[in-house]
């Protein structure tokens, strides 16, 4: 299975500005740029690879977890997940240097030390965790 994204940037780091598109057409020719990414300016007017790497943490941890209580009998209600990317200079340049999940879990019938090590697992296990150079931390709470 491979899944593609696409990028195209025009003009210099700091004035020049870029989209990036994904086949599905959930992205389709998104604005990104240096504001966007290094100057806290958000909201309706694009996007930053560290917001898709977040949501596509959030999305895959999920889906990890989902499968880890499927396997131990349990149907989860809901599994809300919210991923940090901290983005920050090091070494001469930039670099994601830790994600933090936060997870609001609504799993019937679990047992808290069930559900922590399970969650644990999935953090670990997830594709995205794994490709990530970055220390990953979880909060995990069930309600």
């Amino acid at each position: 299975m491979i899944r593609t994204g696409s990028a195209v940037w025009h003009g210099t780091i700091k004035d020049g500005n870029g989209t990036i598109t994904t086949p599905s057409g959930v992205l389709s020719a998104t604005p990104y740029s240096f504001k966007l990414r290094f100057e806290d300016e958000s909201g309706r007017n694009g996007t930053n690879p560290e917001e898709l790497i977040g949501a596509a943490h959030a999305g895959c941890f999920s889906m990890a977890l989902s499968g880890q209580l499927t396997r131990a009998g349990f149907t989860p209600e809901s599994l809300a997940t919210t991923a940090a990317v901290t983005l920050e200079q090091k070494d001469g340049g930039f670099a994601i240097t830790k994600v933090h999940l936060t997870l609001d879990a609504k799993v019937p019938g679990i047992s808290a030390e069930q559900f922590q090590e399970l969650a644990n697992a999935a953090k670990v296990g997830c594709p995205v965790s794994k490709v990530l150079n970055a220390e990953i931390t979880l909060t995990a709470t069930l309600g």
